[in-house]
């Protein structure tokens, strides 16, 4: 596991993101604020932290798996991207698909961080692409 080191700016120290297990792949992002997700509504909801990414990486937003399965909750864009370029606050894009409103506290875990590599592409014009198996199949044309 490759350990890389991110300069981060944060309104409080308890909104520092963190890893729950050795394990973890992503870093928990807690709320900034207290409020309540009615059924079927989207909310930005701010976690009170900028970062800086190398060049080469970005940090991908993720839901968070108990909060689906619980309640509901997801992100309305996932995963979010946030490029090495940004600098401003991380925001989490929440919707309550559940049935019942979802009250969140400042500090609650609400989102996962994921720190990525990434490459850039250059894209080649060509006539024809290379020969596949599946080719052009798409959308569910393999069967259940």
């Amino acid at each position: 596991m490759d350990k890389i080191n991110i300069n981060i700016k944060a309104e409080d120290g308890l909104l520092v993101p963190s890893y729950e297990t050795t394990g973890s792949a992503g870093a928990d992002l807690k709320a900034n604020e207290d409020g309540i997700l009615q059924p079927g509504q989207r909310k930005l909801v701010k976690t009170g932290i900028s970062i800086e990414l190398p060049l080469g990486y970005e940090a991908q937003v993720r839901p968070r798996s108990g909060l689906a399965l619980k309640h509901g909750i997801s992100m309305v864009n996932s995963p979010g991207t946030i490029d090495c370029d940004y600098r401003g606050e991380i925001g989490v894009i929440l919707i309550n698909h559940g049935q019942e409103p979802f009250e969140y506290k400042k500090g609650d875990r609400i989102a996962q961080l994921v720190i990525a590599k990434y490459s850039r592409a250059e894209f080649q014009i060509c006539d024809e692409l290379s020969k596949t198996e599946r080719g052009s199949g798409g959308f569910g044309h393999t069967g259940k």
